[in-house]
């Protein structure tokens, strides 16, 4: 395999530097090493750098679990076949701790990063469970990770930690990290109906509502008909968070509950107990209802990540999982700072202003939105 001669910048009157035979070098990708022919040049030099970039920081993390998985004594045979599917030939002991360094310090660097982009107006939060060795032993933990709309319009996400329980002791210490680093102006919540979550957010955010996510609740309120009833079910609730107003989206819920009243009273009495929190959304401007309820950034960087923590199985220990996790959030966290504002700063700003008052009717909320 061989490469043209490339242009060295020099005017059309220079002679440029000639061929002087080739250098073999090898290339790791996830398919397979590569064997390249870089040109040697009588002048100058010739670096690819379009072909041999460095590894973007989430690859050097997968590399760096494989080095850590066999140095802690994981299975020959369990790390050959990680390593195989990365495209990793051979890695030194020496090669795998300057690289696990590096890694450390930029995610240690960005998971204690200052939050002063705030206010924070909308945040998300959500848990990923993954199995990590200890003591001889597989053990589940849990990667806490937040993510918010920043005063500019921008996701970012705020932070990554990893518990043993998803507890309300663990997401507690992990908001209260938040706080420390500067988490200000925080409204809306939008998570799972995790009861430790939950507590954690009344007790660490006292002035903000909370809003199951639209799915999460879908999925619980479905446990609760005949599995033939589900897709209508599905679709009745979904029509309460098509309606153009608070006014419309209030007298659809009483029309959703009384239609399940008669045909499904278990699944009725759920969606009752919960609509205070449900339509949490509709204290702030419909504008924004979509992105609350609807375009949640969270599903979509789970799926990446667990696209990445697949490969790995099992990792090696807690600092592993950090280590590829965290820069994948920084990598995710790169993209959305260049990428075009998720909400706008007009509407950001009328919602900090008057998040109630900004309604388009004059409707009273119910008490269960303002608690």
């Amino acid at each position: 395999m061989s490469s043209a001669t490339p242009s060295t910048g020099r005017s059309a009157t220079n002679a440029s530097p000639t061929r002087n035979g080739y250098r073999p070098r090898e290339w790791d990708t996830r398919a397979g090493t590569v064997e390249l022919a870089v040109s040697k040049l009588r002048q100058g030099s010739y670096f690819p750098h379009w072909l041999l970039e460095r590894r973007r920081r989430a690859e050097q993390a997968l590399v760096s679990v494989v080095a850590t998985a066999y140095l802690l004594g994981v299975t020959a045979r369990r790390v050959e076949k990680l390593a195989e599917s990365l495209g990793v030939t051979q890695l030194s002991k020496s090669q795998a701790n300057a690289m696990a360094k590096h890694l450390d310090e930029q995610v240690a660097a960005f998971r204690n990063r200052p939050l002063d982009a705030g206010p924070y107006t909308f945040v998300w939060m959500d848990a990923l469970t993954q199995k990590v060795r200890k003591g001889g032993r597989i053990i589940n933990v849990h990667a806490l990770i937040a993510v918010g709309v920043n005063a500019d319009g921008h996701r970012e996400i705020l932070g990554i930690d990893v518990a043993t329980a998803e507890d309300g002791a663990g997401w507690l210490a992990f908001l209260r990290s938040l706080i420390a680093r500067g988490l200000p102006g925080v409204q809306l919540v939008i998570s799972d109906a995790h009861m430790g979550l939950v507590n954690a957010i009344g007790a660490a955010l006292p002035g903000a509502s909370w809003q199951p996510c639209r799915t999460h609740y879908a999925r619980a309120l479905l446990s609760q008909v005949p599995k033939s009833a589900q897709p209508w079910v599905a679709t009745l609730l979904r029509t309460v968070f098509e309606q153009p107003d608070t006014d419309a989206v209030k007298a659809q819920m009483r029309h959703v509950l009384d239609t399940l009243e008669a045909k499904f009273p278990k699944a009725a009495a759920h969606l009752d107990a919960a609509q205070g929190d449900v339509l949490a959304f509709t204290a702030f401007p419909r504008e924004s209802w979509r992105q609350i309820w609807s375009n949640n950034p969270q599903e979509r960087l789970n799926k990446e990540i667990r696209r990445r923590t697949d490969v790995v199985g099992i990792f090696p220990d807690r600092t592993a999982l950090i280590r590829l996790v965290g820069t994948v959030l920084a990598e995710q966290n790169d993209e959305w700072t260049e990428a075009r504002r998720y909400m706008g700063r007009e509407l950001l700003a009328k919602t900090r202003l008057h998040p109630i008052e900004s309604q388009t009717d004059d409707t009273a909320l119910p008490t269960e939105l303002t608690a």
